[in-house]
């Protein structure tokens, strides 16, 4: 799969995220939000591997890949899941977008560290037009950053936590199938999340025998299309292009969140908003190397035709 044809993907992937910032939202205020999303992402998983089984691509994992499968579903799953799931909840919806949106420049950072990956002053300016995007969108409702509450503090360990699990996704899929670990990843991280449940929620699996059809759709589309393909696919993207030049894609979560809440919740979409986008989409361009492998394809075709 071309370059090209992976930033697509990862556009698709963005938009079915940002969707599914909304079907979170509906599926805690109906569930018991730990409990609940044990269940959902055993379910993802569940899809994954009936894809992966398809495709003839399930094996048992070696010793080593177990331990880098386990310690990436303990930060992508477990600690992602758990920290954004809580978090949320104890914080405004402007503080947690923006934390969120530091995702790419804390996977730079740890792929800087880690990987020994070069960040140019192209990607650099990319990467801060996409965060200033990210806080038009997300700061445009109270205009201002309220001061740091546990529920902050908590979205931040979640999108470390992610951020750091790329890295790792990134070294083992040298020799794993990007594809089928996130299946395990998935499998392990319901299994550890559901025993957290029963811990924190003894009363979690009483409100998952409640909701209407319509609330259980959400719940599969968010499981199967969100987290099952979309994580598939990301971390599949991960091993092709790299962990920094993937991760700038989350920048446009934000705003699909918002279409998604102007079609869902009847929100209207103003101005501020608007120019976020566009820093964004630039950002998106600039920083993913997109720009600059346009620029190396421009001049190679200049130099033969020349």
């Amino acid at each position: 799969m071309k370059k090209q044809q992976i930033y697509f993907v990862l556009f698709c992937i963005m938009i079915a995220w940002g969707f599914n910032v909304i079907m979170t939202k509906l599926l805690v205020a109906e569930f018991a939000p730990v409990t609940m999303t044990s269940f959902r992402i055993l379910t993802a998983a569940a899809s994954v591997f009936i894809v992966l089984f398809l495709l003839k691509k399930v094996r048992w994992l070696t010793k080593k890949e177990f331990l880098y499968v386990f310690i990436s579903a303990l930060f992508n799953v477990v600690g992602h899941h758990y920290f954004l799931s809580i978090g949320l909840s104890k914080t405004s919806a402007s503080n947690g977008g923006l934390i969120l949106g530091m995702g790419p420049l804390l996977t730079t950072i740890l792929a800087i560290l880690f990987l020994g990956s070069i960040v140019t002053v192209t990607r650099a300016l990319g990467i801060v037009l996409g965060l200033t995007g990210v806080a038009f969108i997300v700061l445009e409702g109270n205009g201002s950053i309220h001061g740091v509450s546990i529920g902050d503090l908590y979205v931040f360990f979640a999108i470390l936590s992610q951020a750091a699990s790329f890295i790792l996704i990134k070294k083992i899929s040298k020799t794993l199938d990007p594809r089928l670990m996130t299946g395990y990843m998935l499998l392990i991280g319901s299994v550890i999340l559901f025993a957290i449940s029963a811990f924190l929620e003894p009363n979690g699996l009483q409100t998952m025998t409640k909701g209407s059809p319509s609330i259980w759709a959400v719940f599969f589309t968010s499981a199967i299309v969100a987290t099952a393909l979309g994580h598939m696919l990301y971390n599949y993207a991960i091993g092709k292009v790299g962990a920094a030049e993937a991760s700038i894609f989350i920048n446009l979560n934000p705003f699909f969140a918002l279409i998604g809440a102007v079609l869902f919740l009847g929100e209207k979409i103003k101005m501020a908003q608007i120019v976020g986008f566009l820093f964004i989409l630039f950002g998106v361009i600039l920083g993913s190397g997109a720009f600059e492998e346009l620029k190396r394809h421009s001049k190679r075709k200049h130099q033969i035709g020349a």
